[in-house]
């Protein structure tokens, strides 16, 4: 009998590889199970990339499984080469640490774990960092020939540049957890992304050769997540795009989904938020019969910041956004228009009150001081939200935000930030 999440986790195009399908959805139409998805602290903050595993995880909860949520506090002092083409930089202990923390606070925002199948947060430093060389390759290193290790894609396409003998025994290590978590807490899957899958075979063949035969866990891996046009998903103009808002704000955070193309947003609708499919399906034929509306791009943008960064931080996004589009920048607090402009083109000029003529075309903003003058008059000119049409008019103090900036605007999207020395 087909499972109910499965066939959903299909339709949304959430699964790439599965161990043994059948067996899966037996079990999942059996009994309430736990399965667990790792997350590696390389970072203090995870990117979006990171999350279609957590989100597909979040999914089973929803479904009344228990989620195991892995931090390798030593995974991550070895390093993963899966999906890389050299070697990381190990951190010390002390940037792991912090990374875990930051982690730790951004798995809080995703999941449940106060309800009856409340999600379980586990480090595996706290069972590998007690593990000494000799116990590790007893117990472990004796149960893969160095062939069957050799023969997975995540070694295989490191052969030609070199790998070092601390990655090359990341899949044994990221192993000991699938067994460790299968032992002790009756975790039967785990899920990850699709560069993963010889990391999560090899657990699985760890787990068969330890237990006896009856031994049944499970290993789902989920595609990479691209664009229509084949580019890599998740990156903006400034770079990765970052759970943590001091590294991604929420406005830039709410922009990046809301830019998304019409090719794209109803498959990452389907991928990233938790609305139902009669929900996405609606939406799909909004993008195909009033796509000017960009009710999927708005909804997929909302679903996604309220998510990550909760209802205030979704408000302040939006309020931003009206302002920009209005015009409207007194509606903006000081904070809110750093963040807002903190991507448009800048000019630094000494402090001192200045003609507004001589203001825009020493700043850049007009070419000349006839077409100053010009722009001026016709109304074209805004300093902080605020037209100026006289052409005496002298730009001070009362005009520097925190006594540090002054957003200029020409036109209705010509935007340059002045700031002060």
């Amino acid at each position: 009998m087909k499972n109910e999440l499965m066939e959903d986790l299909k339709w949304r195009g959430l699964l790439y590889q599965q161990t043994d399908e059948e067996g899966l959805e037996k079990v999942l139409n059996e009994e309430k199970i736990a399965l667990y998805c790792g997350v590696d602290p390389t970072a203090d903050s995870m990117h979006i990339g990171h999350i279609v595993p957590l989100l597909t995880l979040r999914r089973f909860q929803m479904h009344g499984h228990r989620p195991i949520l892995l931090v390798g506090g030593a995974t991550g002092m070895i390093g993963d080469p899966s999906g890389r083409s050299e070697e990381r930089q190990l951190q010390t202990t002390e940037q792991v640490a912090e990374n875990v923390k930051g982690i730790k606070r951004q798995l809080e925002m995703i999941f449940d774990f106060n309800s009856e199948n409340g999600a379980q947060l586990v480090n595996n430093n706290d069972w590998i960092g007690s593990m000494t060389l000799i116990e590790f390759l007893r117990d472990f290193g004796k149960l893969l020939s160095v062939n069957y290790m050799l023969a997975k894609d995540n070694v295989a396409s490191r052969l030609e540049q070199g790998i070092s003998y601390t990655e090359f025994s990341y899949m044994l290590i990221q192993a000991a957890d699938f067994n460790h978590l299968y032992k002790n807490y009756g975790c039967r899957v785990q899920i990850g992304g699709s560069d993963q899958w010889g990391n999560i075979t090899t657990g699985l063949e760890v787990i068969r050769k330890t237990h006896d035969e009856e031994a049944k866990a499970f290993g789902i891996t989920i595609p990479l997540v691209t664009k229509a046009d084949g580019t890599k998903f998740g990156k903006s103009a400034g770079g990765a795009v970052w759970l943590d808002a001091k590294k991604t704000s929420p406005y830039e955070f709410y922009q990046f989904w809301i830019n998304t193309a019409d090719a794209d947003v109803i498959k990452y609708m389907k991928i990233f938020t938790f609305l139902k499919r009669e929900e996405i399906e609606a939406l799909e034929v909004s993008v195909q019969e009033e796509p000017h509306l960009r009710k999927a791009q708005k909804t997929l943008a909302e679903e996604m910041t309220r998510l990550i960064h909760g209802q205030e931080a979704l408000d302040q996004a939006i309020r931003i956004s009206e302002a920009l589009f209005s015009g409207d920048l007194k509606a903006l607090t000081v904070d809110e228009m750093k963040d807002a402009f903190k991507d448009v083109p800048t000019f630094e000029m000494e402090k001192a009150d200045k003609n507004i003529v001589d203001f825009i075309v020493e700043s850049g903003v007009s070419s000349s001081k006839r077409q100053a003058r010009e722009d001026v008059t016709n109304g074209a000119i805004s300093l902080n939200g605020e037209r100026v049409t006289d052409t005496a008019y002298e730009v001070g103090a009362a005009d520097r935000l925190d006594d540090a900036f002054t957003i200029v605007r020409r036109g209705k999207k010509n935007y340059k930030m002045v700031k002060f020395n």
